[in-house]
């Protein structure tokens, strides 16, 4: 069972995020709606509609985000690990669920409902495609963390 030390916790976490991230990328300018996510964060941040959200907010905001993601991913897999005593396999059984319920959970509970300039009608599918988009961030991170883990 590879568990990982805190400090290469602390280094894989931001790698893992940002990787996994641009595996992210990939997907969500496929999707009708997936490029509107990191829209949504940078028009909260600045309280201009989702439609005028500063661009290059947006995609500081996206890369920053998935950095901190992968920190929280490593160190949930790391506390089941912990917790469990189990090997990295079963910890990414638990925490992959786990991470992409709190990714899906905070962006339909914090941003999505503060921005601005965005019909009622299009919000289910900016929620889908967000869903998408971080099942596949969580499928990319899992990869690289099982790589990392040795399974």
């Amino acid at each position: 069972m590879a568990t990982f030390s805190p400090l290469f916790g602390l280094a894989l976490g931001p790698v893992v995020g940002l990787l996994a991230t641009l595996a992210m990328d990939r997907v969500m300018p496929r999707l009708p709606e997936g490029t509107t996510a990191p829209r949504v964060a940078a028009g909260v941040l600045t309280d201009t509609p989702v439609d005028r959200a500063p661009e290059r907010l947006a995609t500081w905001t996206h890369y920053v985000a998935g950095g901190g993601a992968g920190l929280l991913f490593v160190g949930l897999v790391s506390a089941v690990q912990a917790a469990l005593g189990v090997g990295t396999a079963v910890a990414l059984v638990i925490a992959g669920p786990a991470m992409l319920a709190l990714m899906v959970g905070f962006f339909a509970l914090i941003p999505l409902p503060r921005a601005r300039g965005l019909p009622r009608q299009r919000l289910s599918t900016i929620r889908r495609d967000w869903a998408l988009a971080a099942a596949t961030y969580v499928f990319a991170a899992s990869l690289l963390v099982a790589v990392a883990g040795g399974v």
